[in-house]
């Protein structure tokens, strides 16, 4: 039996849903549930890494397949170009045409959505535009995007959790002649880690409960481009790896076992003005960052981890520390790589360009839905409806909008589509923007009892998008709304 349905800015509740959220045990439960522990595997298996796939005449299918993440770990997946898991890298220069042949190999509906790129309307991956089972879509927009590690993958309404859990997820690379002008490592030495947690115990089955669907899916196995356990072998040289956090919902506050300091070097939207030396990068579900480390003081025949240190902030998630890839210096070798002074230049956008502030509440209790255990996430009281226009705004505008999670309970990392943004304060909490904030972004988190804001000026691409939290179960669950650029 339906227990709800949507109308227009509302959720409708019948006589047989849990009437308050407040008075209601299942509620109650919901808020006290924990993130499911990582369960470290041994570090043995060599890590994957992605194909890559040039740009600018390019082909893929996603399908399911067998993927072997390991020795003695075998699932069920999705995967893009013959992959088994994820799917291939794409490289391309700023400025040039991308175009993609999609296919759809799967068994329902799916499309995709080009993480923080400026892309039109109808290339963008809404929610309802999808490519139906055995169905074709052509891609195709010019990169205007800065050199940077962007991402790409699945965004249909209510599948998009489903499908990224299984493994649908890719790299997206831009470059330039300008960025190449700066020495930073290449080749071999410039590797892309896309970090996720599972639960294999499940074989990627996607099958959330309750507190699932409240606090999003945690699993217990932590993967590094879908390899368990994952060893990469170094030498004592400087390496530039692209992290980017794929998970549904956990956050990862990125460190080194050793404790070294590290060089920050990019952000969602490319690199910053400088470097920036730091000993941790904290980074929630669609963020990225780029970065330097450099092995020479390692003595050959040593180990060391990336993990995850604990951090505060949240009561679901951050308690536990983790091992998340094992490096193994193997050799000895000189480059000569050395750190720029300076990188790319940031333009800032001036709060006095502002034409107007919007603020989102995005604190709001959460709506259970009965038997079926469905949990809704509201902003501002609405829930996601694709024939509803809930913000317009003009291109070539600049706006502040405010996420305001001052009065919540969960984290959430909030995402626009069609651009970058970038953040200008955070107030309660951390109460105060991060290093790795600094340069271009296009999300941003909010940790219960942090109110952000960000300021945007919106590109030329007239069209519907959306912007939303990008914990998965929470988008899925309706967090996310329509803004129309006129």
């Amino acid at each position: 039996m339906k227990l709800f349905m949507k109308v227009p800015g509302l959720l409708v509740l019948t006589a047989l849903t849990v009437l308050s959220c407040a008075r209601c045990h299942k509620m109650e439960s919901s808020e006290n549930a924990k993130a499911r522990k990582v369960e470290e595997k041994t570090f043995v298996n060599p890590l994957a890494i992605p194909a890559t796939l040039d740009g600018v005449h390019a082909a893929f299918e996603a399908k399911s397949g067998t993927a072997q993440l390991g020795s003695n770990i075998s699932v069920n997946a999705l995967g893009y170009g013959g992959a088994s898991i994820l799917g291939p890298t794409i490289r391309i220069r700023h400025g040039e045409q991308f175009d993609l042949a999609f296919s759809n190999g799967l068994g329902e509906a799916t499309n995709i959505h080009w993480h923080g790129l400026e892309v039109p309307a109808a290339q963008d991956g809404y929610p309802t535009d999808v490519t139906a089972p055995g169905g074709s879509f052509q891609y195709n927009f010019l990169i205007k995007n800065r050199p940077g590690t962007y991402w790409y993958h699945p965004h249909p309404d209510m599948a998009t959790a489903s499908q990224a859990w299984r493994g649908l997820a890719g790299f997206f690379v831009v470059t330039s002649p300008e960025e190449e002008s700066l020495g930073l490592p290449s080749g071999e030495y410039d590797v892309p880690l896309v970090v996720q947690d599972k639960r294999l115990d499940g074989g990627l089955t996607y099958n959330p409960d309750t507190d699932d669907r409240s606090i999003g899916m945690f699993g217990e196995s932590v993967l590094v481009n879908g390899t368990a356990g994952p060893v990469l072998e170094v030498a004592t040289r400087t390496y530039r790896f692209r992290l980017l956090n794929g998970s549904n919902a956990r956050i990862y506050n990125f460190a080194f076992s050793s404790g070294a300091m590290f060089h920050l070097i990019g952000s969602d939207g490319g690199l910053l003005d400088a470097p920036v030396a730091v000993s941790s990068v904290l980074l929630a579900p669609g963020e990225r960052a780029d970065v330097l480390v450099n092995f020479d003081g390692q003595a050959v025949g040593s180990e060391l981890y990336l993990q995850s240190n604990a951090f505060a902030g949240t009561e679901t998630q951050g308690q536990q520390a983790f091992y998340i890839l094992k490096f193994k210096v193997m050799r000895q070798e000189s480059d000569n790589t050395s750190l720029p002074a300076s990188l790319m230049p940031v333009e800032k956008i001036p709060e006095s360009q502002s034409v107007a502030t919007r603020s989102f509440n995005i604190g709001h209790m959460m709506q259970h839905g009965g038997m079926d255990g469905m949990v809704m996430h509201p902003i501002d009281g609405k829930t996601f409806d694709a024939d509803r226009r809930d913000e317009v705004v003009k291109a070539g505008t600049v706006e502040i909008w405010e996420f305001d999670n001052s009065a919540g309970t969960e984290t959430h990392p909030m995402h626009l589509h069609a651009g970058q943004f970038q953040v200008l304060s955070r107030t309660g909490g951390r109460g105060a923007v991060q290093p790795w904030e600094n340069g271009w972004k296009d999300t941003v988190l909010a940790f219960p009892g942090e109110k952000v804001r960000i300021i945007v000026r919106f590109p030329n691409l007239k069209g519907k998008f959306v912007f939303h939290c990008h914990n998965l179960e929470h988008e899925d669950g309706g967090m996310m709304l329509n803004y129309e650029i006129q």
